[in-house]
């Protein structure tokens, strides 16, 4: 029963994840983008142990990260006056 309860909470952090990612990207939203690496940070590092090229995934979040900076509307950019 226990490893079908990690099982469970593995596929749902993914969809939650996944579905806050498109949100995210369709509303340009920094928010939404920081809440969906947060939640692919658990299910990736199952894949950190990986020896093959599943490895690469530990870099989703990070991305996603550097795109929700990117994305942020609400940043004032100082004036050079």
């Amino acid at each position: 029963m226990d490893f079908f309860l990690v099982g469970v909470i593995f596929w749902v952090l993914l969809s939650v994840a996944s579905v806050l990612l498109v949100f995210g990207l369709w509303k340009s939203s920094s928010k939404q983008l920081i809440m969906s690496g947060c939640a692919f940070l658990l299910p990736t590092l199952y894949f950190a142990g990986a020896e093959n090229w599943l490895r690469l995934l530990i870099f989703l979040p990070l991305v996603l990260f550097v795109l929700a900076f990117f994305t942020n509307k609400n940043r004032k950019i100082p004036s050079r006056n």
